[in-house]
């Protein structure tokens, strides 16, 4: 039987690695993503190396959306076995100059996210009969707060929460839910931070900031999409059966919790 795993945010960054990964270990992936060209041009690189898999745009922020993809996957594949809520977005701004429009967007994209992608995913696991696996996009942030991350941080500790809630409630549905925390990796959303930090900060040229943040690495460089990919492969494995409730960081050694 080909066990069946969606990814949200997965046209680009870790999503994608997270989703050829799971390709790799012989699922069938629903890659999805609100960047409906960047998810085509994925689809198709996907499709070309002979992974199974289909695309669905959505917006992970509306609960109706979570649900239709759901819906989807189970359509097209029959079943559903890992949903993996790797959507979200970041906002680099000194804490006071928070605006209440960051506050709301990241809220609704990396919490309201999750949220709506657990409860899509629980609902389909449930009407299944079967176990399930709920994998969400933590970080180092939901354990450590960040300077100039007071919003992202604020976000990543509600998802960690979040995990541990609902690992409790639907334990009793043999459904695990966990979390990965990536810390620094070499992706267009760096690129971001590293780019605001320098406006916001004397004290950063462009690449310093990101640069300081990888040199405390304990073991030495920054991260890969691998990386994350490999923890994500293992939390979605059988071998997981007995772990719910964890929010685990893959980080290299820069935040000991």
């Amino acid at each position: 039987m080909t066990k069946v795993a969606i990814v949200t945010g997965s046209a680009g960054g870790l999503g994608r690695g997270i989703a050829e990964r799971l390709c790799k270990d012989g699922f069938s992936v629903v890659l999805h993503d609100i960047n409906e060209e960047l998810l085509h041009a994925t689809v198709s690189d996907f499709k070309e190396n002979g992974f199974h898999v289909i695309g669905i745009k959505g917006d992970v922020s509306k609960r109706d959306d979570q649900f239709n993809l759901v819906k989807a996957a189970a359509d097209t594949f029959g079943r559903l076995d890992v949903f993996v809520n790797n959507a979200g977005i970041e906002a680099v701004s000194p804490f006071l100059e928070i605006t209440e429009d960051q506050l709301n967007q990241l809220f609704k994209v990396n919490v309201n996210g999750v949220v709506f992608g657990t409860q899509a995913a629980a609902d389909q696991f449930i009407k299944q009969e079967t176990k399930g696996k709920i994998i969400n996009a933590c970080s180092i942030a939901g354990h450590e707060s960040f300077e100039m991350l007071g919003t992202y941080s604020a976000t990543k500790h509600a998802v960690k929460s979040f995990t541990h809630s609902a690992a409790k409630e639907l334990a009793t549905y043999k459904i695990t839910v966990n979390a990965y925390c990536p810390g620094v990796a070499k992706t267009k959303m760096w690129d971001r931070i590293d780019e605001e930090m320098v406006k916001h900060s004397d004290d950063f040229k462009p690449g310093e900031a990101f640069e300081k943040f990888s040199s405390d690495i304990a073991l030495k460089r920054y991260q890969t999409p691998e990386d994350v990919a490999n923890l994500v492969s293992f939390l979605a494995s059988d071998d997981t059966d007995y772990i719910t409730g964890q929010a685990i960081l893959t980080d290299g050694g820069l935040v000991y919790r």
